[in-house]
Formats: C-alpha cells, sequence, structure tokens
C-alpha cells in the first residue's frame, strides 16, 4: 500500500507534465486493486481544481484518494485574522475559503511557498510574531524547485523565523502527523486493517515527506525526479534513522526495478 506524493514525484517541477512511468504506476495500482492515496503539500490551486488538473493530464483515481493541506486547513486554523504569506493563487484561494486576512494585527501567520520572498515580509513576520502572533506553516518541505532553481522550502523558512523569535510552529500538511494520521484514516476506506508499517511512501523530498513518514514507521522509496539531481547531493548527510529505504531515479525505475 502506499501515500505518493505528486509535485517533482507524478509530475515534473519544471512543466506539471507526468514524469516517466508516473501515470503507469497508478494504472497498475488501479490493475492489481492496490490500496493507495495521493498525499500532496498542494497550496496554490483549491484542491478540487489541482485534482481535476492531475486527472485531466492522464493520472486515473477518485477524487476519494486525494489528501491536501486545504482539506485540513479549516479544522486547524481560525478563519479570524490570518497573515497569510505565500504565492497570489494560495492568497486567492485562501479568500475563496473565507480566511480573512490582515497585515496589521493578526493572530495567525500562515506560510505558504513562493520563489521571491522578500526582506520586508521576513521583517513583518517577524514583528508580528514577537507581537504574540502563532506561526503555521501549510507544510513543511525542505526546498521548492521551479524554474531549474532550487529555492528554501517551507521548512527552511519555518526554521529560520524559530531561530529567529524562538515562536514554534504548527505544521498543516505533509510531514506532520496530523496530515498523516488523516491519510490513514482515507486509506483506510480501502484496507481497514492498514497501519502505517503497511505503507511505502514515496517522495521526491527526502527530508521532509520522507523523515516524518519514516519516524512513523512507514518504509520510505526516495526519487531523484524533483527536489534533489542525485541521492548523493542529500542522502549521506541525513540522520540514519531517517535515510530512505530505497532510492529511484523516477517512478518508471520503481517499475523497471519490480519494486511496487
Amino acid at each position: 500500500m502506499y501515500f505518493i506524493d505528486v509535485q517533482g514525484t507524478l509530475i515534473s517541477d519544471a512543466d506539471k507534465s507526468p514524469i516517466p512511468g508516473s501515470i503507469e504506476f497508478i494504472s497498475l495500482l488501479n490493475e492489481k486493486k492496490i490500496p493507495y492515496m495521493i498525499v500532496t503539500n498542494n497550496t496554490k490551486k483549491a484542491s478540487w481544481d489541482f485534482y481535476e488538473y492531475l486527472t485531466s493530464i492522464g493520472f486515473d483515481f477518485t477524487y476519494e484518494k486525494y489528501l491536501d493541506p486545504l482539506m485540513l486547513l479549516e479544522s486547524r486554523v481560525s478563519k479570524e485574522s490570518v497573515a497569510a504569506y505565500g504565492a497570489q493563487d494560495f492568497l486567492r484561494t485562501l479568500e475563496t475559503m473565507g480566511y480573512k486576512l490582515d497585515y496589521e494585527h493578526p493572530h495567525t501567520i500562515l506560510l505558504a511557498i513562493k520563489e521571491d520572498f522578500s526582506a520586508e515580509e521576513y521583517a513583518q513576520m517577524i514583528d508580528f510574531l514577537l507581537a504574540g502572533a502563532s506561526l503555521v506553516g501549510m507544510h513543511e518541505t525542505s526546498i521548492y524547485a521551479k524554474n531549474n532553481k532550487r529555492y528554501p522550502g517551507v521548512g527552511a523558512i519555518l526554521k529560520l523565523l524559530e531561530f529567529a523569535t524562538s515562536a514554534s510552529y504548527d505544521v498543516v500538511g505533509k510531514p506532520s502527523v496530523a496530515f498523516y494520521n488523516e491519510a490513514l484514516r482515507r486509506l483506510r476506506v480501502q484496507n481497514n486493517s492498514v497501519s502505517f508499517e503497511d505503507i511505502i511512501m514515496i517522495s521526491d523530498d527526502v527530508k521532509g515527506d520522507l523523515g516524518g513518514a519514516k519516524e512513523l514507521g512507514m518504509n520510505t522509496y526516495f526519487v531523484t525526479s524533483g527536489k534533489y539531481k542525485t541521492q548523493e547531493e542529500i542522502v549521506p548527510f541525513l540522520d540514519d534513522r531517517v535515510k530512505p529505504d530505497t532510492v529511484f531515479s523516477d517512478m518508471q525505475d520503481i517499475l523497471d526495478k519490480g519494486m511496487m
């Protein structure tokens, strides 16, 4: 049984097209009736819109097998007085969901990803945190890859803010325990006896997604089709307890080696 990441794993960070073997991998799971969940840290599009995009480019799975942080957000963060930071699509999605954006005296700082955070935005976030606002990350990715460049991910920025202000933070999406518990709850609709030890998590985020999955007892497949070009860039520097169980170049490599 599987939890499967999207960006950098099923679709390319460069142009959002399917990565080799990804459509075929999902089709084979369907054919063999193997339970799985698509677990993404999407925040730029509304959940249903991103799901529809994935199906429009050839992925065949039902919405019941899809989970992203926006689907948990309302249960985790109040809609009142939020200073949100991220791409414009993320801010528009929040407003559509009824969140009240406040950049004067916010109760919560809500952080998603974009490649061009400014020094002024960091200064504003620090002031809000020192004034008592709480800090929440939509997810805790290590690196954000776009346009053949790699930027600090939300997890890296959360650590920066934590170090600067001593403020603790919560995480809505991967690799939070709450997110993985919700994914497990939904997977149990397909197999009611499944536990984390029965699941293989596949992702290109070895520090974020896979580290958190490993700590919960999941097996982990690291694909180097996204954030990292080779395993040598990152795996040797990881603590042994969170190193991935197996490394593949992409989803096609998993199929070719008969490892599903």
